[in-house]
């Protein structure tokens, strides 16, 4: 099995930033695309930002130049820097990760818990 936990959301002021994190941890042999999903009240699950093992990212267009996605892979971890902040960026941030549990296995699809995040004033 394989438990993806995010870290680091909150409430913050429009134009202010914030860094979500996700780890997983588990039955990890090797971890391909890693992504972020929100979801507001009353939406559709929507992507954010993913990033594959090489280091390319795909952005929603709504966050194009104001949120960075990157990965740690030595410590299985991706983060999601937020900068400039809107109140229609408030949502639970899930983080999602396609994870292979051993050289032989195929990719599985893995969900975390989801971290709220708010954007204020």
């Amino acid at each position: 099995q394989v438990q993806l936990v995010e870290s680091g959301g909150g409430l913050v002021l429009p134009g202010g930033s914030l860094r979500v994190s996700c780890v997983a941890s588990g039955s990890v042999f090797r971890i391909t695309t890693m992504g972020w999903y929100r979801q507001a009240p009353g939406v559709q699950r929507e992507l954010v930002a993913i990033i594959t093992s090489g280091g390319n990212t795909i952005y929603a267009d709504s966050v194009k130049g104001r949120f960075t996605i990157s990965r740690d892979n030595a410590k299985n971890t991706v983060y999601l820097q937020m900068n400039s902040l809107k109140p229609e960026d408030s949502a639970v941030y899930y983080c999602n990760a396609a994870v292979k549990s051993s050289s032989a296995g195929d990719d599985h699809e893995y969900w975390g818990q989801g971290t709220q995040v708010t954007v204020s004033s």
